[in-house]
């Protein structure tokens, strides 16, 4: 079964954000992908290459994944050896799911991991995260 990696969307506001970043790098990258640089290279690789997406929270909630394609290694201008992500470029957006902030990234489950949208609802606003934490706790978000 796929394991899923959750990260920060650092610096993004929504998901427009995180389209636009990705889009003003395109020349970066193969077409019909994008990267992710971290520090880490994940120890449950095989888990995360078998079908996993990095689920992006932005502002406090899961929003929006990215199918992991590969993992490269990249060396950083500092000569530090790194980890790249290389996504689909497709962004699926996702149910919102609260979340804490935390630092670096974390493993996600499958069965923990938030349903994608519809394609009728993928251009809703996300609910604040209090009232998307609260409805969660009672079981309804």
């Amino acid at each position: 079964m796929a394991l899923n990696i959750l990260k920060l969307c650092v610096g993004a506001d929504s998901v427009e954000d995180l389209l636009q970043w990705q889009a003003q790098h395109l020349g970066h990258w193969p077409a019909g992908r994008a990267e992710h640089i971290t520090r880490m290279w994940p120890k449950r690789a095989e888990e995360v290459l078998d079908g996993g997406s990095l689920y992006w929270v932005i502002k406090g909630q899961v929003l929006a994944r990215q199918r992991i394609l590969a993992l490269e290694p990249r060396q950083g201008a500092d000569g530090i050896a790194r980890c790249a992500l290389v996504l689909d470029a497709q962004v699926i957006r996702t149910e919102a799911a609260a979340r804490r902030p935390f630092q670096g990234w974390r493993y996600l489950a499958a069965e923990e991991s938030p349903r994608d949208l519809p394609k009728g609802r993928a251009l809703e606003t996300a609910l604040p995260a209090s009232l998307a934490q609260a409805l969660a706790e009672i079981g309804l978000h």
